[in-house]
């Protein structure tokens, strides 16, 4: 029988957990799970969610026509439109379509978008080739024709801290890199009662199986993660949005909101903060592993 040194099994732990976590992204079962309808509503403002269960969609109506934040999957599309329709909107108003990272499951529909409604598709400078070729050059995905989408062309390219203005609203794009390399926070203020609330819709932070160190496909992901993690902390946040409901308590938020809770439940700056800290640990920690591995790899 081989025997293997402590820092061998450890290695061989590592590489089998790294397995795991790189099919992370959904399979079947889970795509379908994620892509049940959910039913829309107001989320604060001039935000209604308009998504799935576990892909989120946005709708920020103006009085010009609306902007619609991440199309979920493909097959994501029509249930965008009937919570258009539910709400009273309709889908041939949406005049801008943007995006908070080209991956799939929230890019796969935006070329369907195009075409149904005519709108103007902006996109960060980073992520548009991966728009463009239908997520083909991604660097962790492009190989496997199971994360590819329908091409779509992107009408304005967007680079950290250009605004998306449409009848009064203004969206302001802050790169987020890591998830992908053009990986998009959203902000923007909202009018609530009578107060201004300022809004963060998070890109993505986390790590979906992802090689940090020495990764030949994305040689900067490691700062472009903690660049991140720095500039969403530096933002003022009361409503915590991002592109999976499970990013932010999504059920338990509606469900508080359905019965009639006095205070709004996506007002909050604490979750937007306990997101933040738990994800930047993640990163953390797998940045230990991978060094501890290496280490043992160059001592053996």
């Amino acid at each position: 029988m081989r025997k293997y040194s402590s820092c061998s099994l450890f290695s061989i732990a590592f590489l089998l957990l790294s397995a795991g976590i790189s099919t992370a992204q959904p399979d079947d079962a889970t795509r379908q799970a994620w892509n049940r309808p959910v039913k829309p509503f107001r989320v604060v403002g001039n935000i209604y969610y308009v998504g799935a269960e576990g892909v989120a969609s946005y709708l920020i109506t103006t009085p010009q026509g609306h902007i619609l934040l991440d199309s979920g999957f493909a097959e994501t599309v029509p249930r965008i439109q009937d919570s258009l329709n539910q709400l009273g909107f309709k889908l041939g108003d949406v005049k801008v379509l943007v995006n908070s990272h080209a991956h799939y499951d929230h890019a796969g529909g935006l070329a369907q978008l195009k075409k149904l409604t005519g709108a103007q598709l902006m996109i960060s400078e980073a992520d548009a080739k991966l728009i463009s070729d239908g997520g083909r050059s991604d660097f962790q995905w492009g190989n496997n024709a199971s994360f590819h989408f329908e091409p779509a062309v992107v009408d304005r390219l967007l680079r950290d801290k250009d605004t998306v203005e449409l009848g009064g609203v203004t969206m302001v794009a802050r790169i987020t890199p890591g998830h992908t390399k053009g990986c998009t926070t959203w902000t923007m203020k909202v009018r609530d009662g009578d107060r201004d609330l300022d809004v963060v819709i998070v890109g993505s932070t986390t790590i979906p199986g992802y090689k940090l160190l020495n990764n030949a496909a994305y040689p900067n992901i490691v700062a472009d993660y903690a660049y991140t993690f720095d500039l969403l902390k530096t933002l003022k946040c009361d409503v915590f949005l991002a592109p999976h409901g499970s990013f932010f308590g999504l059920d338990e938020k509606r469900t508080r909101m359905e019965k009639g809770v006095k205070t709004n439940p996506f007002i909050d700056p604490q979750g937007y903060r306990r997101f933040i800290d738990t994800t930047e640990r993640d990163y953390q920690e797998q940045l230990k592993t991978e060094r501890k591995t290496s280490k043992c790899d160059c001592d053996s």
